[in-house]
């Protein structure tokens, strides 16, 4: 559970004996701050482990409330010293909290607690944490953000969270590029997404960063939002760099927009290469551009075909709008190509067709090339009974290579046969 490991509870016992929270969390990620307030209630069930300032008594106050307040009595000439307050900040009383919040308003060290609180349980202590964060300036809130992001997740953890993109939506625009690199996933995808809404990026820069970037989101918000602002840009230079970047990307989702993005430009033509690219919802996207511009993409797959080695994916789009009595024996013929991604995409054109024949197809099981092997076995699942039992189980043998063996069990366990013990 959060908070209750060592390392938080050390962090806690430092702070206890005087250490400030930033130096004892200098550099750690923000799920640090919320293991702290976890750790807080977890070494106050172990008093064991709380260090005792050298002037306080051995019997202390009865309650850490009082002592922050200073209203505890005492039998000894000696005051009880109060705790810290981020130790108070985090105390399991929430009278502790929220008396300790005033400390947090001058406080910057503190500010990371105070976003804590935002989102406390006790509704006067969230209250007033979130009067005391609605003060601060706008920028102030910037190196909160993985923690307000984090904390967002919460069910009350939405405050601070709309204080942040206002924040961005109208701070300078510096602030949000400055974001825009931070390491946490959910901090630079809320400034991407925020400075494509305020315009701050160009379409080639956001091209450049839809086809670079390896996470799916942004790939998805910058593709998207550079095909929007095509028309914006200027000159039919700035259009080819834009949808270059996109149509050359290495992530399939960022090439299909930027082949979509063919039609409103209406360089419809200019999809024909998609047509055997190795993505099918590429291939699907540069179909539709092509019909838009009044060509039927179906002889333009016939004659890829005649080339298939130049061309692999061409056989998978045949299949995918073919003729079945037209094109089955083009596509039965590459099954037996010398080049194992012609094989492949064959086999994925005869499914698409629905013109597997089992029979047929049962002797790709023992093809050299792994992917042929997982192709023929996606296409033989649906005729898994038909097949014969003895034929399936002489490949699960240890010598095998393990592609066949994983294929043979695969459609054993397709047709409700036992496995091979």
């Amino acid at each position: 559970m959060d908070g209750y490991d060592g390392e938080t509870l050390r962090a806690v016992v430092r702070v206890c004996e005087g250490a400030s929270p930033a130096e004892v969390l200098d550099g750690a990620p923000a799920r640090a701050w919320v293991d702290f307030d976890a750790g807080v209630r977890a070494l106050d069930d172990r008093p064991w482990l709380r260090p005792r300032a050298p002037e306080e008594p051995v019997r202390p106050a009865r309650t850490l409330l009082a002592r922050l307040r200073g209203t505890a009595p005492s039998r000894t000439a000696h005051r009880p010293l109060p705790p810290p307050p981020a130790i108070a900040l985090c105390h399991a009383d929430g009278r502790v909290r929220e008396a300790a919040l005033e400390e947090a308003r001058t406080a910057p060290e503190l500010r990371p607690l105070l976003v804590v609180r935002c989102s406390d349980r006790a509704d006067p202590v969230r209250e007033r944490a979130r009067v005391l964060l609605a003060e601060l300036p706008g920028g102030a809130l910037l190196p909160l953000a993985e923690l307000i992001l984090l904390l967002s997740r919460r069910t009350r953890g939405g405050f601070a969270r709309s204080l942040l993109e206002r924040a961005l939506r109208e701070g300078p625009a510096v602030d949000v590029v400055a974001l825009m690199a931070h390491q946490d996933r959910a901090t630079y995808r809320l400034a991407y997404r925020i400075a494509v809404e305020r315009g701050l990026l160009t379409p080639a820069e956001l091209a450049t960063t839809a086809a670079t970037c390896g996470d799916v989101t942004l790939q998805d918000l910058c593709a998207e939002a550079a095909v929007a602002a095509l028309t914006a840009t200027d000159g039919e230079a700035g259009q080819a760099a834009v949808l270059g970047r996109l149509l050359t990307a290495r992530a399939a989702r960022v090439r299909s927009a930027g082949v979509t993005a063919l039609r409103r430009a209406g360089r419809h033509g200019e999809a024909e290469p998609f047509l055997a690219d190795r993505s099918a919802v590429v291939r699907a996207c540069a179909r539709y551009v092509l019909r838009q511009g009044g060509i039927d993409p179906l002889p333009l797959y016939r004659a890829l075909c005649a080339e298939p080695a130049a061309h692999p994916g061409a056989a998978a789009g045949l299949g995918e709008c073919g003729e079945r009595a037209t094109d089955t024996g083009t596509l039965w013929a590459l099954v037996e190509h010398p080049l194992p991604a012609v094989r492949v995409c064959a086999i994925t054109g005869l499914r698409a067709l629905e013109a597997v024949v089992r029979e047929r197809l049962t002797s790709s099981l023992d093809d050299p090339s792994p992917a042929v092997v997982r192709a023929a076995t996606r296409a033989l699942l649906p005729e898994a009974a038909g097949i014969p039992e003895t034929l399936l189980r002489e490949r699960t043998a240890p010598d095998r290579p393990r592609a066949v063996r994983v294929a043979a069990e695969r459609l054993l366990r397709a047709a409700g046969r036992a496995l091979p013990g």
